[in-house]
């Protein structure tokens, strides 16, 4: 029996660029999923960072300090402990690991919680750079590639950012056909064993009159047709 394995695709959206100068996140996003199929449970939170939004996230996001003002913070029980009860053990999968992996661990120190170290993230980025050399890697521009709908996408949001993500991340790994193959890899490059030859060969089963309309044909094509040069 296959292992069972457990991924969250996750993604956050937050004030600034930043954790370290006091950047906070304010939405997570993550999407399950079991042997790299999305499960259709699903995670989200709006977040109240306790300072202003800046102008660059309200475009990118839609999303303003009104829409934030009653919301609880990261701490909140809501927030925090619903969220790591999601995550359990899983591997956190992300596009640009690093970015959310910052903002997510200076979230959990900020509470006194353990961080998530690096081991158990995946970086999308990452894998599509090594499988596109020199190809722009956004999640856009993977989308695009991969012809994955972004007509939902007028602004950037966690949750189908993070929707978005695990198809990609699917194909990265080698495509839908993947997912539901229950076979070994074929090797396309392998050399194949010659096919069984006859003891000896098959006669024909062209009739005579069959031949004979053959032939009837060809005359009337004239005296210069390309059949009468490769008759036997």
């Amino acid at each position: 029996m296959n292992e069972r394995v457990r991924e969250i695709a996750f993604d956050t959206e937050t004030t600034g660029l930043n954790p370290n100068e006091g950047d906070r996140i304010i939405e997570i996003g993550a999407v399950e999923m079991i042997n790299h199929i999305t499960t259709g449970r699903t995670f989200r939170r709006l977040i109240n960072p306790g300072m202003a939004v800046s102008e660059a996230t309200i475009r990118i996001t839609g999303i303003t300090d009104e829409h934030l003002k009653d919301k609880p913070p990261f701490e909140d029980p809501d927030v925090i402990d619903s969220f790591l009860e999601f995550l359990g053990d899983a591997t956190i999968v992300a596009h640009n690991a690093s970015f959310d992996r910052g903002f997510l661990n200076m979230e959990l120190k900020r509470c006194g919680r353990d961080i998530i170290p690096e081991d158990r993230w995946v970086d999308t980025v990452q894998i599509a750079r090594k499988r596109y050399p020199g190809a722009p890697a956004s999640l856009d521009a993977l989308c695009k590639r991969f012809d994955i709908s972004l007509e939902s996408r007028t602004f950037h949001g966690a949750l189908l950012d993070s929707q978005l993500l695990a198809g990609v991340y699917l194909e990265l790994l080698g495509g839908r056909a993947r997912a539901f193959s229950f076979e070994p890899a074929i090797d396309l490059n392998a050399k194949r064993p010659a096919a069984a030859q006859r003891p000896s060969p098959l006669g024909s089963l062209v009739t005579e009159e069959e031949r004979a309309a053959h032939l009837a044909l060809i005359e009337k094509l004239g005296p210069n047709a390309l059949w009468k040069s490769i008759q036997s």
